[in-house]
């Protein structure tokens, strides 16, 4: 069995957009519609600490999140139509566009706000297809969300977001192989997992 898993390496990452770029443009996302995101930690606007100057506890930190492409995903369990699915071959947590019927039942209880309703016929900012051979179809009232590029994946590459990281502080690879990269990663450093809480078992790591 394979479950693919994401990576990030806060210590490496500086939130500087290019995997939140990159995934719009190979997944040749439409107006409005983003998968990944940067998420500051620290004051309310991007890139603004926490605390006071005058008080010295200014902090500031950021990640980037997505679909967590969980092993327990609470979109699959309450997905009516079974448009939201997870494949068993590759552990990733993907939509049937075909099956979904836009009722927002995924939306409401992933725990993570990584899915979003095309609302409207798809809007093009270039008028024209882009993006990566075998991108997603996109189509109107359906959700949708990261897929870890599983049309780069089936293919043997990686997610778009790991081949433009800049500082590379992004690894993605097979959590059940003790011999993968992702694995040895996790066995040498401390790392944590977003809302554990909420009993999904999120396959995406934060490197400490």
């Amino acid at each position: 069995m394979t479950q693919y898993g994401m990576l990030i390496d806060t210590k490496r990452c500086v939130a500087c957009g290019t995997c939140v770029v990159g995934c719009k443009v190979e997944n040749n996302l439409p107006k409005d519609m983003w998968y990944n995101r940067v998420v500051n930690v620290g004051g309310e606007n991007p890139d603004s600490p926490s605390g006071t100057y005058a008080a010295r506890d200014l902090a500031m930190g950021a990640y980037t999140m997505a679909c967590q492409h969980c092993s327990n995903p609470a979109c699959v369990e309450v997905c009516p139509t079974g448009a939201s699915w997870k494949d068993t071959e590759t552990g990733l947590v993907l939509i049937n566009s075909d099956d979904c019927i836009g009722c927002g039942a995924c939306l409401n209880a992933c725990p993570y706000d990584v899915r979003r309703l095309q609302e409207g016929e798809p809007v093009s900012y270039t008028g024209f297809d882009m993006g990566g051979q075998g991108a997603p179809v996109h189509k109107a009232n359906v959700m949708e969300k990261c897929t870890f590029c599983a049309h780069r994946v089936v293919d043997g590459e990686l997610p778009f977001c790991v081949t433009v990281c800049p500082a590379r502080a992004r690894i993605f690879g097979d959590l059940e192989d003790p011999e993968s990269e992702i694995s040895k990663k996790l066995a040498e450093r401390e790392y944590e997992q977003l809302l554990t809480e909420a009993g999904t078992e999120p396959n995406v790591y934060l490197l400490k």
